[in-house]
């Protein structure tokens, strides 16, 4: 069972509040929705359930919950691992800035021994040296990525409140879902099937106007 004050401090860790600077990043939806391949609350939803089931949001939570099963002395190597398996300049650069960001800030506050780390690398370390359970911080890690992108898609769609709101709530399910498969599984495991979104985010490298950093 998750305490509470552990349950705090990982809303904490994932909230917006937290400075990794994820409101910054779309993950390549800013080309999607120029290209007219997210045009309503329905094809956001599909594309962004894709990413989790098949992209990122998957290959992130094995990631993390590798970084909180392994030996510290093991981190290194799976980091760079993380880093060769992202598929664009972009997608490196959103793992690599707020990988970062999150141990500058985690080691400041709680005096956490703290590596330069991609991003659900860094949560599955701290994770472990706090003893929170490995599910609860992946679901919330899942769920904190889904509605980080949901807020970008209400700005870029743009959706309403309400229909962003409802995708995020549809989703939700899937986040514990992928906790719950991923706990157990190894690097040998990770791999992607979303094309056309790893496309997007390459394509978003020179789109000519733009909002988000990814």
């Amino acid at each position: 069972m998750i305490t509470d004050t552990a349950l705090l401090t990982l809303a904490q860790w994932l909230s917006p509040a937290y400075p990794v600077g994820a409101f910054s990043y779309s993950h390549g939806l800013e080309w999607a929705v120029e290209a007219g391949q997210v045009h309503n609350a329905d094809t956001f939803r599909d594309w962004l359930e894709d990413i989790l089931r098949f992209g990122t949001g998957r290959n992130d939570a094995i990631l993390l919950a590798c970084a909180y099963r392994f030996d510290p002395g093991a981190l290194r190597e799976l980091d760079d691992l993380a880093r060769a398996y992202a598929p664009s300049k972009e997608r490196l650069l959103e793992t690599e800035a707020q990988g970062a960001a999150f141990c500058r800030t985690t080691a400041a506050i709680w005096g956490n021994d703290m590596l330069d780390l991609t991003y659900p690398v860094a949560v599955g370390y701290a994770a472990r040296a706090h003893s929170f359970p490995l599910r609860q911080t992946s679901a919330m890690y899942l769920h904190a990525f889904t509605g980080n992108l949901t807020s970008a898609a209400i700005r870029l769609v743009p959706l309403g409140q309400t229909e962003g709101q409802t995708v995020l709530t549809t989703l939700t399910p899937l986040c514990e879902t992928l906790a719950a498969e991923t706990e157990t599984l190894t690097t040998d495991d990770l791999g992607g099937s979303v094309f056309m979104a790893d496309i997007a985010a390459m394509k978003h490298e020179t789109q000519y106007t733009r909002l988000f950093r990814s």
